[in-house]
């Protein structure tokens, strides 16, 4: 089976570094497998992306070798079982708060006896190669959010679920959960001591920790306390950078009037 270019870097002990598409363009989640990034994340939760850009998005990024994420809108099985029919080689699921629904994410991603995905690899086979239904449970990786406050009181019996591969933070809904603001990159102490509670949890359990942040220094922060797995750039967010710029300019150009 193709090999999973996340638990390869994993295997090497390197963090991954993770690219962010939001926008439901094949070029841009192309451009953006071709910028480095180790994997690219299509966020069909939040973003702008329906399934037939999703599938495009895929292809582009395929081609390019690097990491395959598709966060998927809810913890819904088909949602995770499309995606991995459609070739992600990772799945990120939101809002997970509890062991139960932890397992029922994993399971609609492994065939039987190791869960209940049901089989139609349509184009996962022929991206995965001719082994895919006896390899993909031990290839495709589960990632489970937590974001809630659920979330993280439950974090011990969600990280000793058996097949899950790692947590990843999603710091906007975590902050509102404990009463803060949806910032990203935050230095805010009890933001903090939450990260430091689920990394140490996913220690335990032998599982990654990944988060997303907006920024190069953040990142680095991040893997520097423990991170396997840092999500630095974002599609729009490098959109709003050219926002900012233009402003910059304006007020130039107002000021030399």
């Amino acid at each position: 089976m193709r090999p999973n270019p996340l638990r390869d870097i994993w295997a090497e002990g390197r963090p991954v570094l993770n690219g962010w598409c939001s926008v439901g363009s094949p070029f841009i989640a192309e451009a953006f497998a071709n910028c480095g990034w180790d994997s690219v994340t299509i966020d069909v939760q939040h973003g702008l992306i329906g399934y037939a850009e999703m599938l495009a998005m895929l292809q582009a990024v395929n081609a390019s070798g690097v990491g395959t994420i598709v966060r998927v809108p809810w913890n819904a099985p088909w949602e995770a079982m499309k995606a991995l029919d459609a070739g992600a080689s990772a799945i990120i699921c939101p809002m997970i708060n509890d062991a139960a629904e932890c397992r029922a994410f994993v399971e609609a991603c492994r065939y039987p006896p190791d869960g209940y995905r049901s089989f139609g690899p349509t184009r996962a086979a022929l991206v995965g190669g001719a082994d895919y239904a006896s390899e993909a449970n031990r290839h495709v990786v589960t990632l489970a959010m937590i974001e809630t406050r659920a979330g993280l009181d439950n974090v011990d019996e969600i990280t000793a679920t058996p097949g899950l591969d790692g947590i990843y933070i999603g710091p906007s809904d975590l902050s509102l959960a404990l009463g803060g603001a949806p910032d990203q990159d935050s230095q805010d102490p009890m933001r903090l001591a939450a990260f430091d509670r689920i990394l140490a949890a996913c220690k335990a359990h032998g599982l990654k920790t990944g988060v997303h942040t907006t920024s190069i220094a953040y990142s680095q922060a991040m893997i520097e306390r423990g991170f396997d797995l840092v999500t630095v750039g974002a599609d729009l967010g490098y959109l709003m950078r050219a926002r900012r710029e233009a402003a910059e300019m304006r007020a130039w150009l107002e000021k030399r009037a």
